[in-house]
């Protein structure tokens, strides 16, 4: 049995070693801080013309209705005064608890002594009512432009999240209790990962959501088998080894966005879209875009068209001997095959026999959650950034959409990972989420004011080629699918959109969830499922009031309305039986690009 003076000896011992580290990893930090560019200071927040512009409302509210501002004020102060007696008061009564109403719930505070401790449940509630009264003061600005006050609403929203009590060691009872089991090893660990993040990523601090040994591509997810049967300076176009005797006369063309990799429709068997339409009978190509790097610099939105989809197109019928195609467009691909449309209408070509977009926008009218990155200050500096790099570097959109939802994908990773020293978790889809794509330079510039802040295709006045492109000249059969909790596309969005393409058939479907699982939602599952309507005469709130809500995935329902579109069964095409031979095998070459080797 250890004695006392052994027990203290091995604990010094600990703690020597553990402060070592800590010297070490303190060295490393600065190293790897030191080697971060600078970003325009427009990407980190806005210009001070907005509070500037906020001040001014809120002195316009005061001249104008100052009883209001006057009731929230006092409504702040005695929600605090009363907060703090209360607390007094039980003190002392010479009792050490937490109230009895121990305050709004937030899932950010599920650990019980946030309810239980006085300490912390004093800080919780503090804290939330504080975050209550930001909330409402903006609210209240009536004399404050919408568009204004909605990024006011967001930047506000930001440091309200970032000071939330959670994400510090004092105020964070799971931090300190995981801290005092393992004698501070825990936080020696999440020095290490923060350290280790800022490295893998030159200095700039994105969270690790997924623990990146447990997957490769090719190996462990992105599996499906084929061939690459093409390949240019933009894409490799991946042909999928069929699974049927006999497939479908007429091959589908599926674009994903360039923004992420292709995979996101392959991370494992049982959810790969990939897997499940070439199982239905079908022969299917995929679109994997180059992960570019600053030698792109001069790529516009006609490179994609041009080198991408039309070639793609080409090579497809070639391969399958047809005239006919049908296409798939996801997000911005989606966006961009609108365009392709409206310029083969121009130009008479019906190659397209159908077009199925997934949550993509045509029409950027109303810029929802989007709006405070779509102003002039954050639109300037995205530009600067473009022109200092020739390209905008994927942790710069990564940042962008994870902002968008901080507390889930910066704060409670960040605490996980940096204060109680966890590792993240072995998840394909997050570790997808962090496998980012940079976009080349001009093409960013086109769509981001060509297309989100001037909305000229939809208006008509988008030039490309010699051509002015339109909404209204996408005339082919189609059906788009949006997701009811997108932050990305938002449903009513890509709606008005559909309603304004030409075509007389077109059928709209509302999946349930978000963005990425609102599409990945295969069929075995029975998870989320998804509205039907016909009548796209109604606005979106009609047209949802009114439609079917049916179970489960809605990938049944688009591949019956694909049969219709794809003709006759013929057998089967195997990768490599035409002029164009394997290139290599599935998932390619491209996909393996990592953005980060490209940024240093």
């Amino acid at each position: 049995m250890a004695t006392n003076t052994e027990v203290a000896g091995e604990n010094r011992e600990r703690l020597e070693a553990n402060l070592a580290r800590v010297e070490e990893l303190q060295q490393r930090l600065v190293s790897a801080i030191s080697r971060r560019k600078p970003t325009p200071q427009a990407l980190n927040g806005p210009e001070s013309e907005l509070y500037a512009k906020a001040a001014q409302a809120y002195w316009q509210e005061w001249m104008t209705n100052p009883a209001k501002l006057l009731e929230n004020q006092v409504q702040y102060w005695g929600k605090t005064l009363t907060h703090f007696v209360d607390a007094q008061q039980t003190l002392a009564r010479g009792q050490l608890k937490a109230p009895e109403n121990p305050g709004p719930e937030d899932r950010r505070f599920k650990n019980p002594l946030w309810d239980s401790h006085p300490y912390f449940n004093f800080v919780k509630q503090q804290y939330l009512i504080n975050a209550e009264a930001i909330r409402e003061g903006i609210d209240d600005l009536d004399e404050m432009d919408e568009k204004e006050k909605r990024r006011l609403r967001y930047f506000a929203q930001q440091i309200t999240d970032m000071f939330a009590p959670t994400n510090f060691l004092a105020t964070n009872p799971d931090a300190l209790m995981k801290a005092v089991e393992t004698e501070g090893e825990s936080l020696v660990r999440g020095l290490e990962n923060l350290v280790a993040d800022l490295e893998a990523n030159n200095g700039e601090m994105l969270v690790r959501l997924a623990d990146e040994s447990a997957f490769s591509v090719g190996e462990n997810i992105a599996t499906a088998k084929g061939e690459v049967v093409y390949r240019n300076r933009m894409m490799e176009l991946i042909q999928y080894s069929p699974t049927t005797d006999q497939v479908h006369e007429t091959p589908i063309v599926l674009f994903p966005p360039w923004i992420n990799k292709f995979y996101i429709l392959d991370l494992k068997p049982q959810n790969s879209l990939i897997r499940w339409v070439v199982d239905q009978g079908y022969t299917l190509f995929v679109v994997s875009w180059i992960n570019p790097d600053s030698t792109y610099r001069d790529i516009g939105l006609e490179d994609y068209v041009d080198e991408g989809y039309l070639t793609a197109m080409n090579v497809v019928k070639e391969i399958c001997d047809v005239d006919r195609i049908n296409a798939v467009g996801y997000c911005i691909a989606g966006t961009t095959l609108s365009l392709v449309l409206s310029l083969l209408k121009k130009r008479g070509d019906k190659t397209v026999k159908s077009a199925t977009f997934f949550t993509a926008l045509v029409d950027f009218s109303d810029q929802g959650e989007f709006t405070p990155f779509l102003q002039e200050d954050f639109a300037a500096g995205i530009e600067e950034e473009i022109d200092q790099e020739g390209i905008l570097p994927s942790f710069i959109m990564a940042r962008t959409f994870s902002f968008l939802r901080s507390n889930d994908l910066i704060y409670g990773p960040a605490i996980r990972h940096y204060m109680m020293g966890e590792t993240p978790p072995a998840f394909d889809l997050l570790y997808w989420n962090g496998d980012g794509a940079n976009l080349p330079g001009k093409m960013f510039k086109q769509y981001l004011r060509g297309l989100c802040q001037r909305n000229e295709f939809a208006n008509g006045t988008f030039e490309m080629f010699g051509e002015t492109l339109s909404v209204k000249d996408v005339d082919v059969p189609l059906m788009s699918i949006a997701t009811e909790t997108d932050h990305i596309a938002a449903a009513r969005d890509v709606y008005r959109g559909v309603q304004m393409m030409g075509s007389r058939s077109k059928q709209f479907v509302l999946g349930e969830s978000g963005h990425i699982a609102g599409i990945v939602n295969p069929p075995s599952k029975k998870k989320y499922g998804h509205y039907t309507n016909d009548d796209l005469s109604l606005d979106f709130d009609a047209w949802k009031a009114a439609a079917e809500k049916n179970e489960g995935s809605w990938w049944p329902v688009w591949e019956a309305w694909l049969k219709k579109r794809s003709g006759k069964k013929v057998p089967a095409r195997t990768p490599g039986d035409s002029p164009y031979k394997s290139l290599g095998e599935a998932p390619g070459t491209y996909v393996a690009i990592k953005a980060r080797d490209q940024n240093h």
